[in-house]
């Protein structure tokens, strides 16, 4: 079976690529005479309620993941065949994404790890629609140390790719990639 990443790289880079080019060059590109009988139709456009949604959706998984260290929720809030891509750590399913996050967790109890706050960087969201199926979200965020008696400080920045699949009204997040970080300075 193909997997999806492909075709999220694919429209992740489609996407890149056109906002890149500008407006102008979207104007101005030809069209193709006679388009209804390739049968091309665009794709589906984004909606400021499925933006909402996603938004929703991203910030409720991460304060379980960050907040809360509510593990229980996260696993609530994936598919059965959750895969996550992280270009530190690699792969891994769903079963080994609950465990880090456990283990995690209980560090933070022992007090062997630090807690973390994300921040979703403002003007970064972008929320794509993929018909009969659910929706891909792209942004940027930030990562922060939670010491305490000390104020925030950044740790690093970074990328990510989240497809969310709708399940019976519910947004679970299917596959995630998280790429290109960058320590703080």
């Amino acid at each position: 079976m193909l997997r999806l990443s492909f075709a999220v790289f694919a429209v992740a880079m489609l996407i890149a690529a056109v906002a890149q080019a500008g407006p102008s060059a979207t104007l101005a590109a030809p069209t193709v005479k006679g388009a209804p009988e390739y049968h091309l139709r665009p794709g589906a456009a984004p909606t400021p309620e499925m933006t909402a949604a996603i938004a929703k959706a991203d910030a409720d998984l991460f304060a379980a993941v960050f907040d809360r260290c509510d593990t229980d929720a996260v696993a609530a809030m994936l598919t059965d065949d959750f895969r996550f891509v992280h270009d530190k750590d690699g792969e891994s399913g769903r079963a080994k994404f609950l465990e880090d996050d456990r283990a995690h967790c209980a560090r933070l109890k022992t007090g062997e790890d630090f807690a973390a706050r994300r921040e979703l960087v403002p003007g970064s969201l972008e929320v794509w629609p993929i018909d009969h199926y659910g929706a891909l979200e792209i942004g940027t965020h930030r990562f922060y140390t939670r010491l305490k008696g000390k104020p925030e400080t950044l740790t690093e920045t970074g990328n990510f790719m989240i497809l969310w699949k709708q399940v019976d009204g519910k947004w679970l997040m299917a596959e995630s990639i998280s790429y290109g970080h960058k320590l703080a300075e």
